[in-house]
């Protein structure tokens, strides 16, 4: 039977052509494989895989050498502590994705009779399930144009409990939806067409998920469009933007919201990321 060592080893040679980190992966793949943490694995490294052990690694290792994403091999990831089911349909959650719901939790609970909420673009649904969960009575609407995406929220949904607080739509943006909300939260595509071409990353996830137009704000510019009518007076836009766009971004916001606090915030590693539009229009 295979040992720990020779499969880390195994895994590590799949993933060194496509990573910068083949080691790190292998140890989360195998943990993930036999159900024990990346610590175990380096203490125990004599301990053999069951034969149905050794059979997924060697799947997810061929996986891993055609260039398919390590959390698409394993199918689940981690976001702001909680784990979520992925598939090649939606984005792979990053980091910078937490600043934004930072801010908005952040802002909810300034705001405890604000509970209408809104995540557009849901995709696996990490915002919206995120702010269900972290806000006992909080009710999101959550939008996606992909049908698959929104299979993939629903059984994150459901996996994290807020399945009755969570109404998904197959929509795009907020097209065909008429209520109002507090918070109209989005992390919308936003890498310009053009330099699409150049990054591995438009090769490996939806291309669907990352196109945001000729410069980069096109389909920001038409949820701020469609929020003017859909955001209540004293409520709030947060978007995930490129971290190019701080200036660009803004000047959209205030032409759709001339009255409006608009400022960027940047994430972990202070890049501008997040767009805060709060309107100050009165009731």
């Amino acid at each position: 039977m295979l040992t720990v060592a020779n499969a880390l080893k195994q895994a590590s040679k799949a993933a060194e052509a496509h990573s910068e980190t083949p080691a790190l992966d292998a140890q989360t793949l195998l943990a993930g494989i036999m159900g024990r943490p990346r610590a175990w694995l380096l203490s125990h490294p004599e301990a053999r895989l069951t034969p149905r052990q050794h059979h997924r690694l060697n799947r997810a290792c061929t996986m891993l050498a055609q260039s398919i994403p390590l959390p698409y091999v394993l199918g689940r990831w981690e976001f702001y502590g909680r784990e979520f089911a992925l598939s090649p349909a939606v984005l792979i959650p990053r980091p910078e994705t937490e600043t934004l719901v930072e801010r908005a939790l952040a802002w909810l609970r300034a705001h405890p009779n604000r509970r209408r909420t809104a995540d557009i673009g849901t995709g696996s649904g990490i915002i919206a399930i995120t702010l269900a969960a972290e806000i006992p009575n909080l009710t999101c609407t959550a939008t996606d144009i992909s049908k698959a995406a929104l299979g993939i929220a629903a059984l994150n949904a459901s996996a994290h409990g807020v399945a009755d607080r969570i109404r998904l739509i197959h929509a795009d943006l907020l097209e065909g939806v008429s209520e109002t909300f507090d918070l109209i939260a989005a992390n919308l595509p936003y890498i310009p067409t053009e330099r699409l071409a150049s990054l591995e990353v438009a090769r490996r996830e939806p291309r669907i998920a990352l196109d945001g137009g000729a410069d980069g704000l096109a389909l920001i510019r038409r949820l701020l469009m469609q929020a003017q009518s859909r955001l209540r007076p004293g409520g709030v836009i947060m978007l995930e933007i490129d971290d190019s766009h701080a200036h660009s971004a803004s000047e959209a916001a205030r032409s759709f919201f001339p009255n409006a606090a608009v400022q960027v915030y940047n994430d972990l590693t202070s890049r501008p990321r997040v767009l805060v539009v709060q309107n100050n229009a009165k009731e």
